[in-house]
């Protein structure tokens, strides 16, 4: 997946790595991500790892939060 800068202003997005950085990236786009990268985290992490993220994440906004607690309650 190619990051689009405006997602990681903060860093390089040729830099991230997508097992080392998973939690930074799955907050990213859970929060900022339109729906091509939503989906390619869907099928990239797995579950119980969007779960754990969110679950403990203390950077997302408690809207985000709340609604995929709820999407992924089932999962």
């Amino acid at each position: 997946m190619k990051f689009r800068q405006t997602l990681f202003w903060d860093t390089n997005p040729k830099n991230i790595d997508t097992k080392r950085n998973a939690q930074y990236i799955i907050e990213r786009v859970l929060d900022l991500g339109d729906d091509k990268e939503v989906k390619w985290l869907w099928d990239f992490y797995s579950r119980s790892l969007l779960k754990n993220v969110v679950a403990k994440s203390r950077c997302l906004r408690p809207e985000t939060k709340n609604l995929w607690a709820l999407l992924l309650k089932n999962q």
